[in-house]
């Protein structure tokens, strides 16, 4: 177990986190809709109701839909673009074991679609960041789902007309929503770029090593 513990603490730890910040988000969330409800003199709803609301489905997924989409284009923007003296870039003055071809690989433990070649090893080639745009695209579908559930109960309670789910796509709260939580992953994620540059962190592999120059770029 101290074994697995070690080898696996930061995949747990991290999962860990997320599950309370989960668990925290929807039970705030749920007072915070009731408040709402009641003042609109609405029925309260539990927690159950809640979570499978249109209101918790949006709130959940326009943020998640950010991160997938900033880890997408992160991973295949720094395949090929560099940022000298940053932790965050590949060296543009040397050649790096990520480009390496797999297809010379003589490696006994290599992943299967290495040894099987062909199609199965191009899109395992691309798979981290195919992986990454299918999240982001589930989350962007089910943030136009349920905001657009959402905008219909608001609809309903004020007495005007309700919109269908394909037309909420193209209103401005739906890119409001998106464009609002993008552009903060952008901004963060460009910050680290730049600030690995001048700044350290020690024992984490996110930095350059502390008696490292500032114009020495990777990890």
């Amino acid at each position: 177990m101290k074994v697995f513990l070690k080898n696996n603490g930061l995949s747990i730890t991290l999962f860990t986190i997320f599950i309370f910040c989960f668990i925290f988000m929807s039970t705030t969330g749920l007072k915070n809709y009731n408040q709402d409800q009641l003042e609109h003199g609405e029925q309260a709803v539990d927690y159950f109701e809640y979570i499978s609301s249109g209101n918790f489905l949006e709130a959940t997924m326009e943020n998640m839909e950010s991160e997938f989409l900033q880890m997408f284009f992160y991973i295949i923007l720094t395949a090929f673009l560099y940022q000298k003296g940053s932790s965050e870039s590949k060296d543009p003055g040397k050649p790096e074991r990520v480009d390496r071809d797999p297809k010379a690989s003589k490696k006994k433990n290599s992943p299967w679609p290495v040894k099987k070649g062909g199609i199965i090893l191009k899109l395992y080639e691309y798979s981290l960041s195919l992986a990454f745009f299918l999240l982001f695209l589930l989350s962007f579908i089910l943030h136009g789902l349920g905001g657009a559930r959402d905008f219909n109960e608001e609809q309903l309670a004020h007495g005007a007309a309700t919109i269908t789910t394909f037309s909420y796509f193209f209103t401005s709260r739906f890119w409001f929503e998106s464009f609002q939580n993008w552009q903060s992953e952008f901004f963060s994620i460009g910050a680290m770029v730049v600030l690995s540059i001048f700044l350290r962190q020690k024992g984490s592999p996110e930095s350059k090593p502390v008696d490292a120059p500032n114009s020495e770029t990777g990890e």
